[in-house]
């Protein structure tokens, strides 16, 4: 009989406050199985970066690697967070230094060759003989990839590929894969071959696994609050059973040495972000329920910066101050710490009406959000640059853009943020047929380049 164990993480989005207790589980329970002569694999699902973290940003993800080496991780795929909120050139290198194999079968480079660092799928063989076949997989987020200089394929049309690939070669197939729930499920009903899928990005939780189809399917949730432990016992290379289940963080004991390093990763990426941007002659406020100069900056920039007609944001986006005197890229990452893109949308002049009467309802005031980038608390009320509101009395209002009335009939270009058309905000932005999103800078950048332009 051989036992294997699979113990996995999934979406820890840089919350390095759980890590000290990760990385210290994952060496005392790969010490203990080996000592039974037990095999044992480590695994993240993808998205354990996230630029939220000064840390993370200041490296650009170099962090999280280390991090990975550190824990003795075996393999990983990567996740949005990855693969979409960084440069081409900073995701080409960003596992120069692993030392875990990364597995990602439908990211390619524009000629359609993979890139050196990336493997599709690894067999590897036990001590006992038995044959594994691990692939992975990541959402399959298209014009992102595209306008970043990458080719990503359809997740489970590369699947069966490689599978096929596959077949006769491994005595196990297991599945790393960033793509969500109901596409994990969709992959057990439609590959029974697959033994095991170790999921993430819409992070779920189950805690003793779910079994769809033949497939035993496995999530830990986020922010690593969970590790997944996956046990398989076979005979003759052949699984008898394999079962799942949920350590929480909280039950691993907390050491002395664990909040210095969390001090550590926090102290290290504030210090590499000390580079002075500008200094300010006065301090910019900033408020969620109202604009202040600051958050009119970054609309009038956003709308320069595409070369729109008109930019719509939320103050929501905006979480501190920055004060009088030297403002450094530290200063201008915790202001605007999403990683949220530019993006410009067609609409016409009656659709741009309808969406600024839905912007000026009181919900989005109070309105929390979590998700699609946002890493604030509230959405928080809306602001405009080249938009006028003229209440002609308390029932009727005018919309005027940059001096005119605007045409119902028009085509606009509006500059705005790409979280608005993802999510329920305006259906007018959501289901425009015409986007274009600016992936190669974040929201930051653009603060950064419209605080330079003004006060140096």
């Amino acid at each position: 009989m051989e036992v294997i164990h699979f113990y996995h993480i999934n979406d820890l989005h840089s919350h390095f406050e759980t890590w000290p207790k990760i990385s210290r589980f994952l060496h005392e329970k790969r010490r203990e199985h080996e000592n039974r002569s037990q095999q044992v694999f480590i695994f993240d699902i993808g998205d354990h970066m996230d630029r939220v973290h000064p840390f993370t940003e200041a490296t650009l993800g170099k962090c999280n690697v280390e991090l990975l080496n550190e824990a003795n991780v075996d393999f990983v795929t990567i996740g949005n967070n990855e693969g979409i909120t960084l440069p081409f050139e900073a995701l080409d290198d960003l596992y120069a230094n692993a030392d875990f194999q990364v597995l990602i079968g439908n990211l390619f480079y524009n000629d359609n060759t993979r890139p050196t660092w990336v493997k599709p799928y690894h067999i590897q063989e036990t001590k006992e003989g038995t044959k594994i076949g691990f692939v992975g997989l990541t959402v399959y987020f298209s014009k992102f990839y595209q306008e970043l200089g990458w080719r990503i394929s359809e997740p489970l049309e590369e699947l069966a590929k490689i599978v096929a690939q596959i077949k006769g070669k491994a005595d196990v197939l297991v599945l790393l894969s960033h793509l969500g729930i109901h596409e994990d499920e969709e992959i057990a009903r439609r590959f029974p071959e697959i033994d095991v899928i170790m999921g993430g990005h819409t992070h779920h939780i189950f805690e003793h696994g779910k079994i769809e189809n033949q497939s035993l399917l496995a999530c830990a949730g986020k922010h690593g609050n969970y590790i997944g432990h996956i046990q398989l016992v076979l005979e003759g290379h052949s699984i008898q059973s394999k079962t799942a289940k949920l350590i929480d963080i909280n039950d691993i004991p907390q050491k002395n040495q664990d909040d210095k390093a969390i001090q550590y990763w926090q102290n290290k990426g504030e210090e590499l972000l000390q580079q002075v941007v500008v200094t300010l002659p006065r301090t910019l406020p900033s408020n969620w329920q109202k604009e202040t100069e600051l958050s009119r900056l970054l609309a009038e920039g956003l709308k320069e910066w595409c070369k729109a007609d008109a930019a719509i944001l939320n103050c929501g986006l905006f979480l501190k101050d920055l004060h009088k005197g030297p403002v450094t890229k530290l200063d201008i990452h915790q202001l605007l710490p999403h990683p949220i893109n530019p993006c410009t949308v067609w609409i016409n002049g009656q659709e741009l009406i309808e969406v600024i009467k839905q912007a000026t309802e009181e919900k989005w005031m109070n309105w929390v959000l979590k998700g699609l980038g946002f890493r604030g608390k509230v959405m928080g009320s809306f602001l405009y640059a080249g938009i006028h509101i003229v209440d002609e009395d308390s029932y009727h209002k005018k919309f005027w853009m940059n001096g005119r009335p605007i045409d119902p009939d028009k085509e606009y270009k509006i500059a705005t943020i790409d979280m608005f058309t993802f999510g329920p905000f305006f259906p007018e932005v959501f289901r425009a047929e015409k986007k274009e999103y600016d992936v190669a800078h974040m929201l930051r950048d653009i603060m950064e380049w419209q605080l330079y332009r003004t006060f140096s």
